[in-house]
């Protein structure tokens, strides 16, 4: 009976020893390579799990399933030979579908994930001139992703996404590009305030002859207005009996009377020649004497027609 207690004792020692050294655990998102002698057996998710102890079963290798970023600097050149530095970042993860192929396809991940996209990267960016370049990251950053999720799914990793996060030429090249840009920006401005000067002087030129043309306006209905109360006035007055000559004195001598007016209101300093009041008597004896002649040089015109 004692041997048997002890044998019982014994069994169980080992099978708690087995049990205890063949239980290990797996970290949530990642995924555990088993090999039986130096053979693949299995993988296994996250939580507890049993192997073979003594070595029989090994835990190799710990995959990742989450998210990794690759970032990487690529020298290539445009398609107008200008070297520039590409910033590129990839994010990938191992499919879990194919733990297996993640792990003994590739010896190592980053470097042959990295010599992929610099294939992907110089064999896109020498589609476009440098200025082009800058226009469609969006552009080439897809043909990376395509190209490099094609060649990644054979080994078992998913290519989330691709990111260009940065172009950056010689500081030789970035000098004349801004150089360009202010020349540029410097021509529309000159070309804006050449335009702001024309509108503005045709505007002035506009403004200038609608002036003059509204003042002539005010200046001939005024003088009709003039001649319409002077033909009034000179109707009302021959009605009273008086002759031509005595209505056209008192007009003028109205009309002069009121201009002197006129200049006085105005604190206008002009000196009038005549100044003084038989100066209207002056001015319309010359009128009359203008109208005389004209009215027998018209007379005389008439009667040799009619001869």
């Amino acid at each position: 009976m004692e041997t048997l207690h002890i044998i019982a004792i014994i069994v169980g020692s080992l099978l708690l020893f087995t049990v205890l050294t063949g239980l290990f655990t797996v970290q949530q998102q990642s995924v555990a390579i088993i090999e039986r002698f130096g053979k693949f057996k299995r993988a296994v998710s996250a939580g507890l799990h049993l192997r073979l102890p003594l070595g029989i079963d090994r835990v190799v290798y710990r995959v990742q399933l989450r998210v990794q970023q690759n970032h990487m600097v690529i020298e290539t050149k445009t398609n107008d030979n200008v070297f520039v530095h590409m910033n590129v970042a990839v994010h990938y993860q191992v499919d879990p579908a194919k733990v297996k192929e993640a792990y003994y396809s590739l010896v190592d991940p980053v470097r042959q994930l990295t010599s992929y996209v610099e294939d992907a990267i110089r064999s896109s960016l020498p589609k476009y001139t440098l200025d082009e370049s800058f226009e469609r990251e969006g552009d080439i950053a897809r043909d990376v992703h395509k190209q490099l999720s094609e060649e990644m799914a054979k080994f078992g990793y998913v290519i989330i996404r691709t990111l260009i996060t940065s172009i950056e030429p010689a500081q030789e090249v970035k000098e004349a590009m801004n150089a360009i840009n202010a020349a540029q920006r410097q021509k529309m401005a000159a070309q804006e305030l050449a335009n702001a000067d024309k509108i503005r002087v045709v505007t002035a030129a506009e403004a200038e002859a609608d002036r003059n043309r509204l003042h002539g306006e005010g200046i001939a209905n005024q003088r009709k207005a003039i001649i319409d109360g002077l033909n009034s006035s000179f109707g009302e007055l021959k009605s009273t009996g008086l002759s031509e000559k005595d209505v056209m004195s008192i007009l003028l001598t109205e009309q002069y009377l009121d201009m002197m007016g006129s200049f006085a209101r105005q604190g206008t300093h002009t000196i009038l020649l005549p100044s003084n009041a038989t100066g209207a008597e002056d001015i319309r004896s010359q009128i009359l004497s203008a109208f005389a002649i004209n009215h027998d040089k018209k007379a005389a015109a008439e009667a040799q027609s009619e001869q």
